[in-house]
């Protein structure tokens, strides 16, 4: 390996490149020496001149030069030394060229305060000072030649030490600045290691949170975007998105924050039936004031609040088993002993409604324990109509209804439609709503209808009624355990459905159901919209 490349730090190579400039400067100076000795008058130009003596010496800065750069292009020399050997050829060359051209009053020795300047830019440590005594020795010799043998005047001694003193500070000023340059750089290589690896430190970050952030600047221009952000809105996660452009509904809620009358408590509702709490953090950048929009998954909430319903749930069903249902059981057992004893009347009415009531209490406990075996599912994925049709047959058998009464109706005949559940649960959450159905219907032919298809490629069913629908105060209570507007319900119905469908990944709403014909409501729909693809055509 050579002395060129055993250079460390990156502060070298940017010497090494000083250098090649600094050689490049000495060529066209030899350039415009030999130029000068060749074609003018040496004599006329500096006084009291030597002009074969002056060619002879720009011949030999010319062979100098070509050496220095002969041996920066092998690279055989380390930096150090690569620059004294210029430095000293440059002194001696220059020194011997003044010398030609009359001494220290032809002013060509000031050439040297560049030399130095470069030497103090480019070296390490007190050399540079070392260089400047060189040039002022070899400035000093000089005239004592010429004040011997060539009768120079011994009082321009005087303006040999001043230059002498200029070739210290220039020298000085050069290495002092060129330190302060050197420190400033690896300063500034320091900050951008920090500012890359804080930059991936943050990329990081965002990529693995689960809410959105988006970066934008004052223009509503996008400059970051995470993972979630880009799932969240339908888009990759790209920048130099315009929100204006591409996501009018957050530039709407970003102009709001702006002004001022931006509520935090409002959720965005996005494409694909997603909803996010925005939240913003203002970035100032000089004058310029950006901001990180968080998108906050409100279904990643949800379900959050869904596993400590359901840690709160699986101890409750424990309770319920073992401290509820063990004396039910007593009670019960000891009014049908009770009922076998002869009594009275008022006596056996009694009895009677402990026994009702104390079925009551059991299907409830029997609807909460099925709620705790809501994550122990194991879903298929059948063929919709198919199932519907043995429910239907089933349903009219144990409930005892005309058939017709229930009816079941294909909007996609000519396509199969599959939809995924756990059979347990599909059968419990089919029974509560029909069940639900029926209790509000007229029990006329189609009172109850069952009617399924496909919408933006995610299949449903409809279980609709004839009756009065649901009233508008206690929509916001349907689902909601306990509540019931029936006098022998639980009020557990709707809520288990609706757990279930959601272990599922279904979802189960409220719809009112209108008449076409003149837009009146006139029934209830609940709505199941199955997770997954609609089917297959059929072969």
């Amino acid at each position: 390996m050579n002395a060129r490349t055993d250079a460390v730090d990156p502060v070298s190579a940017e010497f090494w490149r000083s250098l090649s400039v600094f050689n490049l400067y000495r060529l066209v100076l030899v350039a415009f020496i030999v130029l000068i000795a060749l074609t003018l008058d040496v004599h006329m130009l500096f006084g009291e001149a030597r002009g074969r003596l002056f060619l002879m010496s720009g011949v030999l800065y010319a062979l100098v030069i070509w050496v220095s750069i002969y041996l920066l292009r092998v690279g055989r020399l380390a930096l150090s030394w690569q620059l004294g050997v210029q430095v000293c050829g440059d002194i001696v060359a220059l020194i011997l060229l003044a010398h030609a051209s009359g001494g220290i009053q032809s002013n060509v020795g000031l050439l040297l305060m560049v030399t130095l300047a470069v030497a103090g830019s480019v070296s390490r440590g007190k050399i540079t000072l070392f260089y400047a005594a060189l040039a002022s020795i070899a400035a000093l010799l000089e005239h004592s030649y010429t004040v011997l043998y060539n009768e120079g005047q011994v009082a321009q001694y005087v303006q040999v030490g001043l230059s002498n003193l200029a070739y210290f500070a220039v020298a000085g000023l050069a290495h002092k600045l060129a330190q302060y340059v050197q420190e400033s750089q690896r300063l500034a290589q320091r900050r951008a290691r920090d500012l890359v690896g804080m930059s991936e430190a943050n990329r990081l970050v965002m990529r693995d949170m689960q809410d959105g952030v988006l970066v934008v600047d004052e223009h509503g221009t996008i400059m970051q975007m995470n993972p979630c952000a880009a799932r969240l809105l339908h888009t990759p996660a790209t920048t130099s998105y315009r929100l204006a452009e591409s996501f009018p509904l957050l530039n709407e809620q970003f102009i709001y924050w702006k002004a001022g009358d931006f509520n935090a408590s409002d959720t965005l509702k996005l494409d694909g039936g997603l909803q996010a709490r925005l939240r913003f953090v203002a970035v100032e950048r000089g004058t310029a004031h950006g901001a990180v929009i968080f998108l906050e998954d409100m279904q990643h909430l949800q379900a959050e609040a869904q596993q400590i319903k359901l840690a709160a749930l699986g101890r409750l069903t424990a309770n319920l088993a073992h401290e509820v249902r063990n004396p039910l059981s007593a009670i019960s057992y000891a009014t049908e002993l009770l009922q076998e004893e002869p009594g009275n009347a008022k006596q056996w009415r009694l009895l009677h409604l402990i026994q009702e009531n104390t079925q009551r209490i059991n299907r409830i406990i029997q609807d909460v324990m099925q709620l705790n075996r809501r994550d122990r599912l194991q879903a298929e994925s059948f063929d919709l109509f198919a199932r519907l049709q043995v429910f239907v047959e089933e349903f009219n058998q144990i409930e005892r209804i005309n058939p017709g009464v229930l009816m079941l109706q294909n909007e996609q005949a000519d396509q199969v439609v599959r939809a995924t559940f756990d059979p347990g649960h599909w059968r419990q959450v089919l029974w509560n709503l029909c069940r639900n159905a029926l209790r509000y219907s007229l029990r006329k032919p189609g009172s109850l209808l069952l009617s399924m298809g496909v919408d933006h490629g995610r299949p449903f069913l409809d279980v609709l009624d004839d009756g009065p629908g649901v009233a508008e105060e206690n929509r916001a209570k349907l689902f909601e355990p306990f509540f019931t507007t029936a006098e022998a319900g639980t009020g557990l119905g709707l809520f288990v459905a609706r757990e279930l469908c959601e272990a599922n990944g279904a979802l189960l709403e409220y719809h009112d159901r209108y008449d076409v014909s003149d837009g009146q409501c006139f029934g209830a729909c609940f709505r199941i919209i199955f997770g997954g693809n609609s089917g297959d055509n059929p072969e």
